[in-house]
């Protein structure tokens, strides 16, 4: 098989069809960028859930003057309630699912609390008003319920908290972000190959005399086929290529530039390392899917 006679074919085809090969390669580009700005954001929500999960803590809250929790009817957490969740901690029972802990006093609390608010409400708190905390790292976070149903009901206790609930919205929200870009690549990805087999199918209709010609000297379907399913690859890789290029653009100045540097709480980010996943992905998909369309679409059509 001669590939410089294939190779001619396949460039004279995407000559003669200009105004559908931008077509594809636009809807192309399109479509793979929503699918590798979805996978980045599955790794992003991926990296942040477990930054988080090894940084979240369960905080045991002590009663304070304010408190209005029914364990809460003498007021301010007494000394002995305190040491009572001390020795909770440290019980046999529960010491295996905590890797650490400590313990804030409400004057502790109470410093850490006004540094936090405006200087107007700051001036109006009072130690009694602060919480004194235990801050409690778990060796696996998904035992948070444990902690909490041991002692919510403790008397002192206001309130026993898992940090992750906090984040939970947040990560819901970007999971369902990320599934409406799957769904909006999915259907590019699907009028891509629609399009490519239309172009295919366009591009034989015009040079049917020289198929004709090429099966009367005994050519063979696959060189014949050959340089049609070229056309749609080449295509597809030129969109591939403009995709890989926006993605590379959205993590090198829109993360590492942009957000890492204003978002600073968030310190796992996408980054090179996760480009050389993303990029590889949706050139293999874009070049694979315009090869079966295209062979599929001339196959049928040297079947009529």
């Amino acid at each position: 098989m001669r590939v410089g006679l294939i190779l001619g074919e396949a460039f004279s085809g995407l000559r003669r069809n200009a105004s559908m090969v931008i077509s594809v390669v636009l809807v192309t580009f399109v479509s793979l960028t929503f699918v590798g700005a979805a996978m980045l954001m599955q790794m992003q929500i991926g990296k942040m859930q477990d930054f988080w999960v090894d940084r979240a803590q369960v905080a045991v809250y002590m009663c304070s003057s304010v408190s209005g929790a029914d364990t809460c009817t003498d007021g301010v957490a007494t000394q002995e309630q305190i040491d009572a969740v001390t020795a909770a901690l440290d019980d046999p029972a529960i010491a295996p699912l905590i890797r650490d802990y400590a313990f804030d006093s409400q004057e502790q609390a109470y410093q850490k609390l006004i540094a936090q608010v405006s200087p107007d409400l700051a001036s109006v708190l009072t130690v009694d008003q602060a919480n004194a905390t235990f801050s409690i790292n778990l060796v696996d976070q998904d035992q948070s319920d444990v902690l909490i149903e041991r002692f919510a009901a403790f008397e002192g206790v206001e309130e026993v908290a898992d940090q992750m609930q906090y984040l939970e919205p947040l990560f819901s929200a970007l999971t369902i972000a990320s599934y409406v870009a799957i769904g909006i690549a999915t259907l590019m990805l699907i009028a891509a190959v629609l399009l490519i087999a239309t172009t295919i199918r366009l591009s034989a209709f015009a040079r049917r005399r020289e198929i004709g010609i090429m099966r009367l000297v005994g050519a063979s379907n696959r060189f014949i086929q050959t340089p049609f399913v070229l056309e749609g690859v080449l295509a597809a890789l030129i969109g591939s290529a403009l995709a890989s290029v926006t993605i590379w653009g959205i993590v090198t100045f829109g993360v590492e530039d942009y957000l890492r540097s204003r978002i600073t709480f968030i310190t796992a980010w996408v980054g090179p390392a996760d480009l050389a996943i993303v990029i590889p992905v949706i050139v293999v998909v874009g070049a694979a899917l315009a090869a079966l369309s295209a062979g599929f679409a001339i196959r049928r059509w040297l079947r009529t």
